[in-house]
């Protein structure tokens, strides 16, 4: 167990204040994240909280928690979208793509776990999903029902807000009030049959063109949003566990749903510390579809989105992400990207000196102390700027003694050299060398690509060919485009 464990602080959005951490059960920590729906591929906002969730779950693991992670999947069940209206989302993408849900459902949980490699995320410990669970969410609503704190109407079953609230706290996450939720109500579908506008679905009634159907007590139906996590989180982390994560725009009411229905079923809220990544905009606006400034994570990869005009290594853009704490709004731009890539780049290069400098018989710094620097930042609530900033410390101090500058000792390079890689690598989960080597070989490519361009414009097909397939065979894919040629 490290040392420095006992010091980690979060915000905790239940308080709205950084908290000390205090697990539980000692020296183990139950997470539960909000994983993808798969009617679609994830978006970089999606991805921006996966990534931050995994420096979490990584610096938990170096401060020697036994960390038991789950991160669930949507494969199943309405979608509340921003209206208010319940829809099923899985089966609305399987009948525009004229498939059934569960070649949906495969199809995009296929894209998701390429992008977990892609992007160097860790698996989660258990990584369950609705459509396994339809029973234990059965049992939590009629829990619920017996509790009191539910009613059935014409075969969908759904959550009594006004009842729950005599007992419990409506509101007690994102601090809307049930009076004043009234105002932003919209006209919602099955309004007749709920006793007050909050209530929620946590039971279905199916329609005749719902795609998946399962068998309930109250007839045959699909589970409602909310109640498939509380199902898939008290099952595996028990009713009361440490950390709930998700991004911002999952605390309503997705989160304080889960509150509620925890409570009403078990009688205690799920999670101790409640913990929200930030959403991320791109040209300085929020992404949006009809805003043309929407991507995905493997375009800019893959170089394939006009909104960029090249493709970035997977951890550069890790590397970018990090250099805005959790809780941030982060925006990405063409020169925010670039400056992460230089940045990277240098970081890379004075982790590769280690190997090439000379020992002396004493340090001209304080090696512990620039240590204790990347512990301290990690312990303010997993501050990865702080972080970033010391690291750069570390690489200066690196260029400085490889110039004759400044002297290390052979045990406290070791130790830096040590804690360097736990840091980078183990932590914020950059794979070091890999921009470096993109950055070192644009130029060469940059010549490459003229040359071709050149053959192309005298007509020098073979020579514009065997260009292109010579660098395929090295692993460098080049696309053309009316806008010009990339590489990636």
């Amino acid at each position: 167990m490290s040392s420095h464990h006992g010091n980690l602080k979060i915000y905790n959005s239940l308080s709205g204040q950084k908290e000390k951490f205090e697990p539980l059960h000692e020296n183990r920590v139950g997470m539960y994240v909000c994983g993808p729906t798969l009617y679609s591929e994830p978006h970089m906002g999606n991805m921006r909280t996966f990534i931050n969730f995994d420096m979490i779950y990584r610096y938990l693991l170096v401060l020697g928690y036994q960390v038991k992670y789950v991160r669930n999947i949507t494969d199943a069940g309405h979608i509340t979208n921003s209206l208010g209206e319940a829809e099923d989302s899985i089966g609305k993408a399987a009948r525009m793509e004229q498939m059934q849900s569960l070649e949906i459902v495969y199809k995009y949980n296929v894209k998701f776990q390429e992008l977990q490699r892609i992007y160097n995320l860790l698996p989660p410990s258990i990584e369950p999903t609705a459509t396994g669970h339809i029973q234990e969410q059965i049992e939590h609503i009629e829990k619920i029902i017996n509790n009191g704190f539910a009613y059935v109407v014409n075969g969908s079953v759904y959550f009594d807000v006004k009842k729950y609230s005599e007992k419990f706290e409506y509101g007690i996450l994102s601090g809307r009030k049930v009076d004043e939720l009234a105002e932003e109500t919209r006209t919602l579908n099955a309004q007749d049959e709920k006793r007050f506008f909050a209530d929620f679905a946590l039971w279905k009634k199916a329609n005749p063109e719902d795609m998946q159907i399962w068998r309930s007590p109250w007839g045959d139906g699909n589970p409602g949003w909310h109640i498939e996590c509380t199902a898939m989180s008290t099952k595996y982390l028990g009713p009361h566990f440490d950390i709930h994560g998700g991004g911002m725009d999952l605390k309503f009411p997705h989160h304080e749903d889960e509150i509620a229905q925890n409570c009403g079923s078990l009688g205690c809220n799920p999670a101790k510390y409640w913990m929200h990544a930030n959403m991320l905009n791109v040209n300085g606006q929020k992404m949006s579809k009809s805003l043309g400034n929407y991507f995905l994570p493997q375009e800019i990869v893959e170089g394939s989105t006009e909104l960029f005009d090249k493709p970035y290594s997977p951890d550069v853009i890790r590397f970018f992400m990090m250099q805005a704490h959790y809780r941030s709004n982060l925006d990405f731009t063409s020169d925010a990207l670039n400056a992460a890539e230089k940045g990277f780049s240098r970081l890379s290069d004075a982790v590769m000196l280690l190997d090439k400098l000379t020992v002396a018989t004493n340090s001209s710094f304080n090696v512990g102390e620039l240590v204790s620097s990347f512990y301290t930042a990690m312990n303010d609530d997993f501050n990865a700027p702080t972080l970033i900033a010391n690291l750069f410390e570390a690489a200066k101090k690196i260029n400085l003694i490889n110039d004759g500058k400044e002297t290390i000792s052979k045990d406290d390079l070791n130790i830096l050299s040590a804690h360097l890689t736990i840091f980078i690598s183990d932590v914020l989960g950059l794979r070091i060398g890999t921009s470096n080597s993109d950055s070192k070989l644009s130029p060469v490519m940059d010549l490459v690509l003229e040359l071709r361009q050149q053959a192309r414009e005298n007509k020098d097909w073979t020579t514009s060919d065997k260009i292109r397939d010579g660098l395929a065979a090295a692993g460098i894919v080049v696309k053309d485009t009316k806008e010009g040629t990339s590489w990636s």
